[in-house]
């Protein structure tokens, strides 16, 4: 709706009570407008529309890939989507990701904790809650300064700029954009996942992204010790989120399907057959097994039957079974199909290194069985990615027999090399890297999973270095504040940013001219105007 028809239904409305007295229907337009969002499912059911959008026109043409970074705090992602509007006037293509190793190691009650699952399992429900309050939050106050604007050029008659500012009020676009949230694998059972999905959706989530790791055995996909679970389990969990999606009448929900079976060498069951290769017999068949006579059977050994014939699983002293050497990339591939053809959406391959190749070989095979196959893909911190990119350009290099003499490749990281042809062309791959990859290999959507983790690292690392240091109170004005203040960096005005100016407006419109408003002109915040 546009303004005035929100304020003409607000009139309306105040019209046929006459006890509200000093209700002004201006004001009630204004908090709609500002809170557009009313609840958790509403955020979900409108940015669950946005993806849909955005994957039917990856499809058409893969120019049309989307992002997102790691937001492990509701004010890291609006800050996010402030900057995104700021420099690129829209918020098209871009998203949030919520990734279960920042929730892990930054919002646990028991302190920083591996990415194993151990964390509780509400506290991820909770930052997409807090994630999209933030967001809400950045509608209020933009909107808030637009009808100030408004308010500006009425009071000076400017009728031209009263419509311009109008037009902007009525395109206003939100910062509600859609979430990819990480729900590991499913905190327990089916029935587990199904109730955490179901938290998950009601705070605005539209997007789950669940793995074929056992649940208590849970690891991160880039350390080792991964242990896979049989299809038919993980497929009960995808139909777990899918049920919960359905009957929160969320119908476009996404669900992204994780395999971790390329760095994962172990299972923890032998999967259930029923007859000769069905998906338990397939997945079985990846099993690391030796022949054995019944003559020879050691007390407690497990055998299964294969074409007729007895054979004995590779068992670890951990009751965990091993799958043979170099079936990672045949398991990731069925993964996949299996995933697609009962109620994954989007797939999320997850590999030991940024390579188009290997990933895009693995994505034309699954094409092969489902055409539209497309990935979630993470641009992972996990990666050495000037060490990989510089080592795949070396390679290259050789194989076309170019001269490699003057480097290194096992020091390719060095500085030394940061100004040479190879760096140079390294760091273009580096740069091209997503929309390469989002032609060759199928990638839809790239995010990283930590960004913002280290991001704050770094700036703290950096702050604290020349501020307890010679540099003083310079250490922040000259790196810090100066930089806010020459970049345009909304949070300068941090008391803007908190919500004060969003009170203020509320207390004129609840007291009148008795309202104590907080922005007067003595408001130091007053020092940034320029």
């Amino acid at each position: 709706m546009t303004y005035q028809q929100t304020l003409a239904e607000a009139d309306k409305q105040i019209a046929t009570q006459d006890s509200w007295n000093g209700i002004d229907a201006e004001s009630v337009a204004r908090m709609r407008l500002q809170n557009r969002f009313r609840t958790g499912l509403d955020i979900a059911r409108h940015t669950a529309t946005i993806m849909r959008a955005d994957m039917a026109a990856y499809d058409a043409d893969p120019a049309a890939y989307t992002q997102s970074l790691g937001c492990w705090h509701g004010f890291i992602g609006q800050q996010k989507l402030i900057s995104i509007k700021k420099h690129f006037g829209t918020t098209k293509g871009r998203y949030l990701y919520l990734s279960g190793w920042m929730v892990a190691a930054l919002r646990s009650e028991f302190g920083p904790l591996p990415d194993q699952s151990m964390h509780e399992k509400t506290s991820v429900a909770a930052l997409i809650e807090e994630l999209y309050t933030f967001l809400r939050q950045a509608d209020a106050r933009e909107l808030g300064m637009l009808f100030r604007d408004l308010d500006a050029a009425r009071a000076a008659g400017d009728e031209v700029r009263t419509k311009q500012v109008q037009a902007k009020i009525d395109g206003f676009e939100t910062h509600v954009v859609p979430i990819v949230a990480d729900i590991d694998a499913g905190f327990g059972n089916a029935e587990a996942t199904y109730l955490l999905a179901k938290k998950m959706i009601e705070a605005g989530a539209c997007c789950i992204q669940i793995e074929n790791q056992v649940s208590d055995e849970k690891q991160c996909g880039h350390q080792d010790g991964k242990v896979t679970v049989p299809h038919e389990d993980f497929l009960a969990k995808i139909r777990a989120v899918r049920y919960a999606f359905m009957e929160l009448g969320v119908d476009d929900g996404v669900i992204v399907a994780r395999t971790d079976s390329l760095g994962a060498g172990l299972t923890k069951q032998i999967a259930y057959t029923r007859e000769k290769g069905d998906i338990g017999d397939q997945y079985n068949s990846f099993l690391d097994c030796e022949e054995v006579d019944p003559a020879t059977l050691g007390h407690g050994d497990v055998l299964i039957s294969r074409d007729g014939t007895l054979v004995r699983p590779k068992r670890l002293p951990s009751n965990l079974f091993q799958f043979r050497a170099g079936t990672g990339e045949d398991r990731c591939v069925l993964d996949c199909i299996t995933s697609l053809q009962n109620g994954a959406d989007l797939l999320w391959i997850e590999t030991e290194k940024p390579h188009i190749g290997q990933i895009g070989g693995m994505v034309s095979r699954i094409r092969e069985v489902i055409p539209n196959a497309k990935l979630v893909y993470n641009n992972s911190p996990s990666f050495n990615w000037t060490l990989n990119f510089r080592q795949q350009v070396f390679d290259a290099w050789a194989e076309a027999g170019k001269d490699v003499s003057a480097y290194d490749r096992a020091k390719l990281m060095s500085v030394d090399y940061d100004t040479t042809a190879l760096a140079i062309e390294a760091d273009e791959r580096i740069r091209t890297f997503q929309k390469d990859a989002a032609a060759q290999a199928g990638i839809f959507h790239h995010l990283i999973t930590l960004p913002t983790y280290h991001t704050a690292a770094l700036s703290t690392d950096n702050l604290a270095r020349e501020y307890f240091g010679d540099q003083g109170m310079l250490g922040y004005v000259k790196n810090v504040q100066r930089q806010e203040i020459r970049q345009g960096i909304a949070c300068v005005k941090h008391q803007n940013m908190s919500g004060s100016d969003i009170g203020d407006d509320h207390k004129e419109y609840f007291a009148g001219e008795a309202a104590l408003k907080a922005g007067g002109e003595h408001n130091t915040m007053n020092q940034f105007a320029a």
